[in-house]
């Protein structure tokens, strides 16, 4: 059985305890975050606690903290046997070099504050500062998921960066959605079928493959049209951005 302990109180520190509570191969030893009352999501009281100088031993010390906090925290670590580990995208191994041993522990997935989601189809990268210590964070990994994969920091950083392509920026596409619709008094969920079968034809098309729209199809006139509908100057200017990469990347010269 492997043991942790969890550093953090936010969504992803949330997920994991709740993810790894249900494991018969994980024991979760502690719990710390810097405020009791965020603690709350802890089952017993014994496991969470405030006080970064009566830390348990534990074979795994998951940082789950925002990135600006990593290297701080990660102080409070410096003198543990234990592998210490950050589930961050975008953060390096070097935040958290003041441990002995060191690694990343990333779950590919958006975390929502009060969403408990199942791990078991999330894909998990790791990466370790020492190679010994791969095979215990890959069976970490393999106890909440299905998919563990070693990616080093590069590839990491890269994944976030596309990460933030198609979540972070899509959904913002979705917020703009939902304004116009509310702007025109439509139901912005008569939306959701369509947006989930776009999202559907990612499991056998290629993304390329997959687009479509008055962009793709070099329709002027309904380029046109819909800009005349677009009355607000933020949205008119990425309608048309992305309207313009589309056609540029479908080879449509217009």
């Amino acid at each position: 059985m492997i043991s942790v302990v969890i550093i953090g109180t936010g969504n992803v520190a949330q997920n994991l305890y709740q993810a790894f509570e249900k494991s018969s191969d994980v024991a979760v030893k502690q719990v710390i975050g810097r405020n009791q009352k965020h603690l709350a999501f802890v089952n017993s009281t014994l496991l969470s606690s405030t006080n970064f100088n009566r830390i348990e031993a534990a074979d795994v010390y998951i940082l789950a903290v925002s990135d600006d906090a990593i290297k701080l925290v990660a102080n409070n670590f410096k003198d543990i046997d234990g592998l210490l580990v950050h589930t961050s995208g975008a953060t390096s191994l070097e935040a958290i070099k003041s441990a002995k041993r060191t690694g990343i522990f990333y779950p590919l997935q958006t975390f929502t504050k009060g969403k408990i989601i199942d791990f078991d189809a999330i894909p998990i990268c790791i990466e370790t500062t020492h190679e010994e210590d791969l095979k215990l964070l890959k069976q970490l990994g393999e106890t909440l998921s299905k998919t563990v994969v070693e990616i080093d920091s590069e590839q990491r950083k890269t994944m976030h960066v596309a990460a933030v392509f198609v979540n972070n920026f899509t959904n913002y596409m979705y917020t703009i959605g939902a304004e116009i619709c509310e702007e025109h008094k439509i139901d912005f969920k008569l939306l959701q079928p369509l947006i989930k079968e776009t999202a559907a034809k990612l499991d056998t098309l290629t993304p390329m493959q997959a687009q479509t729209g008055p962009a793709k199809r070099g329709d002027q006139q309904t380029l046109h049209n819909h800009l005349q509908v677009i009355k607000d100057k933020h949205q008119r200017e990425l309608y048309t951005l992305l309207s313009n990469a589309i056609k540029e990347k479908h080879g449509k010269k217009l």
